[in-house]
């Protein structure tokens, strides 16, 4: 026979139960007793009915905490677990809502519960809409009036953009699949800027789709930004809640993708205008400028017509100076040329001098004291050369004083040599 300790008889009991998929999921139905409040902020009760009683567990933060009320019926979802060092078994709830609540009801509050604890709900996790899209696509029925609606919404307000359906059915119990792979296809292949998930209006079933964890988790991991526009505009889904933004009806959620055509106009006509009137006030202002540039460029000119006349006045000055400078410059010339005649040997001897040389030496003789008794002389005159003998004189000349340093000779008055 074998023997267990407590502990591990405690153990099989918790992997016991807490395995059990009966009690891991598990919706209970009874009347709160025993409501009590911790000072950490969790909820301590019962559930009852008139047979048996199950220990309740609500930590802090667990939805519908706040309705609970003692005596009151209650719809809970939790799981069970076992407290090995208290030997109690505890039904741990997550989610309490008033009895009466429908079965879709109490399981779409649960989920989105489940789903916002993980963050798919988060704001900062949600991207901005493109834009100018290039590119829409749409998951939902080929066969319903919301992919018309959104093909004539587009159409109307801006045809630019190629719009692409992944079609898929949108109610039933095979639906929720089928529109997370028609989203998923999409978002992969279809090139799309961005993507409208949606169906028209109904009942909690029929929307029920868009509730079910498989959709919101296809939506949550989409790379394309996605609206949801499912219902109407009081119908609220899971699917609202994840995708990146919620329009309240497809129609709707046409508009929010595109821009409209008619204000893009609009507002191109109003810029085109500014920018004209811009441009027009510029041009006027630049004509402006460079006419008083032009002003400032003549004012600055220099009087061409005063240099031209100050010009033509300089030029005479310096033709009537030139023409000094010319005239004395000849009557100098004429005055060294008189000058340069007066001192030529050939004008002096045209005036009745001459030149007398020694034959022998050719020596110009300049004293009486150079020439001997018999020596032979030469006389030059204005026409030519003499040949003489020096002899004696009864009077002894007197010596003439040279007229020039070049060149001393002794002439007579009488245009004749002396005879020495």
């Amino acid at each position: 026979m074998a023997v267990y300790t407590v502990s591990q008889v405690s153990s099989h009991i918790k992997e016991s139960l807490e395995s059990d998929p009966l009690l891991m999921d598990l919706w209970v139905v009874g009347e709160v007793s025993g409501l009590r409040n911790s000072s950490a902020g969790h909820t301590y009760f019962s559930l009852k009915d008139r047979e048996s009683l199950l220990r309740c567990v609500m930590f802090r933060g667990m939805q519908g905490a706040e309705l609970l009320s003692e005596g009151d019926s209650v719809s809970a979802h939790g799981k069970i677990t076992f407290y090995t060092r208290g030997g109690t078994t505890d039904f741990m709830v997550d989610l309490a809502m008033p009895e009466g609540v429908g079965e879709l009801a109490l399981e779409l509050e649960r989920l989105k519960q489940k789903l916002a604890a993980e963050g798919l709900f988060e704001n900062s996790r949600k991207r901005p809409l493109p834009r100018f899209p290039k590119r829409v696509g749409v998951v939902t029925s080929p066969t319903g009036a919301v992919f018309h609606d959104i093909q004539n919404v587009l159409q109307r307000r801006y045809p630019l953009a190629e719009l692409v359906l992944s079609p898929t059915i949108v109610q039933g119990q095979e639906a929720a699949p089928k529109i997370a792979a028609a989203l998923e296809l999409l978002d992969r292949d279809g090139g799309c800027d961005v993507i409208i998930v949606g169906r028209g209006g109904g009942s909690l079933e029929d929307l029920w789709p868009f509730n079910e964890e498989v959709v919101a988790r296809a939506i949550y991991a989409c790379k394309t930004p996605v609206v949801s526009a499912v219902g109407h505009e009081t119908d609220e889904t899971i699917a609202d809640y994840v995708a990146d933004v919620r329009a309240p009806t497809p129609s709707a959620a046409a508009e929010l993708v595109v821009p409209d055509g008619y204000v893009l106009r609009q507002n191109l006509a109003m810029v085109a205008a500014t920018l004209h009137r811009l441009l027009n006030g510029l041009t006027s202002q630049r004509r402006s400028d460079l006419v008083a540039l032009a002003r400032r460029m003549e004012t600055g000119l220099p009087d061409t017509q005063t240099l031209r006349r100050r010009v033509d006045d300089i030029g005479q000055l310096v033709q009537r100076a030139s023409e000094r400078l010319v005239q004395d410059g000849k009557t100098q010339v004429e005055g060294f040329s008189l000058r340069l005649r007066a001192l030529d040997p050939a004008a002096t001897l045209d005036r009745g001098f001459s030149i007398v040389e020694l034959s022998d030496s050719g020596q110009v003789v300049t004293s009486a004291m150079q020439v001997s008794v018999g020596d032979a002389l030469a006389i030059t005159v204005a026409d030519g050369s003499l040949a003489a003998i020096a002899g004696t004189a009864d009077i002894a000349p007197k010596p003439v004083k040279p007229r020039t340093k070049a060149k001393a000779k002794t002439v007579q008055p009488n245009g004749m040599a002396p005879l020495l």
